[in-house]
């Protein structure tokens, strides 16, 4: 794993645009329906806050990376499930996934306008309360009155923790902040949560015969 992180901060150090616009699109992508549910978004703003504090990245534009992608990609959702309305929920490829749309939609009529605040911390549901949202006749005005304030709350939740833990590390630990040594016990703890909580997820989606995004089974013909 060292040898895959090494390279990657050097190339992070050398291109840091590169890694702002990566940052852009995990936030953005966490918001598309389907894809959303399986994209690592928050994995890779939660691995990539590590280098803010030995300098490769700047943290108020990986905040800025952060909340532009999720403001787009939200509103992007909203407005495709708006215009279309409650059509786009039984249109391809959303009619593939009944459950979480039916999640979605119930999750929507429990909390009305704060469900698109909640969605934006319950992954997979923040992939599809935004465009069920639209779908469902929410006023944009009302939509973006709670999902700025939730995606400004999100992003540092997101960005934050790796900074702050990065900078105890090179504080408390005894690492140099340009050791390289901190961000990789931030990197491998990221990557390896992660990991070990889509192995619980896959075991438990197995045991039930079946997960929160699996597709329905195609229908029989005839």
């Amino acid at each position: 794993m060292a040898s895959f992180i090494d390279p990657l901060i050097a190339f992070v150090s050398a291109h840091a645009g590169l890694a702002y616009l990566t940052l852009f699109l995990a936030a953005l992508l966490e918001a598309v329906p389907i894809v959303g549910s399986v994209i690592p978004g928050s994995t890779i703003i939660f691995a990539l806050s590590a280098l803010v504090p030995g300098g490769e990245l700047r943290l108020e534009w990986v905040l800025l990376a952060a909340v532009a992608g999720a403001l787009l990609g939200d509103g992007s959702a909203f407005w495709i499930g708006h215009r279309a309305q409650r059509e786009i929920l039984n249109a391809w490829p959303l009619v593939n996934y009944p459950r979480v749309v039916a999640q979605s939609e119930a999750f929507f009529h429990r909390w009305g306008a704060l469900a698109v605040f909640f969605a934006r911390f319950v992954p997979p549901i923040r992939a599809f309360v935004p465009v069920t949202a639209g779908a469902l006749g929410m006023s944009p005005p009302m939509f973006y009155a709670v999902n700025i304030p939730a995606v400004l709350l999100w992003a540092p939740a997101h960005v934050l923790p790796g900074v702050l833990a990065v900078s105890a590390l090179h504080r408390y630990g005894g690492f140099a902040p340009h050791a390289g040594l901190a961000k990789h016990y931030w990197m491998l703890l990221v990557i390896g949560g992660a990991l070990i909580v889509a192995l619980v997820v896959w075991a438990i989606r197995r045991r039930h015969g079946g997960g929160l995004i699996e597709p329905a089974p195609p229908r029989k013909k005839g």
